[in-house]
């Protein structure tokens, strides 16, 4: 559960990003992905991802490895199920206008963190791995049904034209 603070402070950060360009000064740009050298260098995902005014935004909920009909697809094949959760951001992506290039953030949550090689080779066939997303990924120990192995959820910024 999310503290009232906590929320108080997305709901403001997400505010001023949705802000015109000119209340905040900038010139227009397209995101820019920033792997600052304060950092640690990234393996396959980018630290930040600024997204400036002048972009719809797109949250995409956590995808599973159901089919359309609601059945687990690759129940005992991991990678099936990392196939079938990328196709489904692909489709709820392209339902909001969007491809994999609008993808700004990708969180990963995955029951076994040593199938992360997988994850990342499927991962790699659909996003801009030239300027990769800014990720998160956490092991859990269960998602809501036993037969899922991952969750996926994205967050785009379309330009609008």
């Amino acid at each position: 559960m999310i503290s009232s603070n906590r929320l108080a402070v997305v709901l403001s950060v997400l505010v001023a990003a949705l802000q015109p360009v000119s209340a905040r000064g900038q010139a227009p740009d397209s995101v820019r992905f920033v792997n600052p050298p304060t950092l640690s260098a990234p393996r396959g995902y980018s630290h930040l991802a600024e997204v400036p005014g002048g972009s719809k935004l797109l949250f995409v909920a956590g995808q599973v490895p159901l089919d359309s009909a609601g059945n687990v697809v690759g129940k005992d094949d991991f990678r099936k199920q990392v196939e079938q959760v990328f196709e489904n951001l692909r489709r709820a992506l392209a339902a909001g206008g969007a491809t994999f290039h609008d993808v700004v953030k990708l969180n990963f949550y995955l029951v076994d963190v040593s199938q992360l090689a997988t994850v990342r080779e499927v991962r790699d066939r659909y996003v801009n791995t030239a300027t990769p997303p800014a990720s998160t990924l956490v092991e859990v120990r269960r998602l809501f049904r036993d037969d899922v192995g991952l969750e996926v959820e994205a967050v785009a910024a379309v330009r609008r034209r």
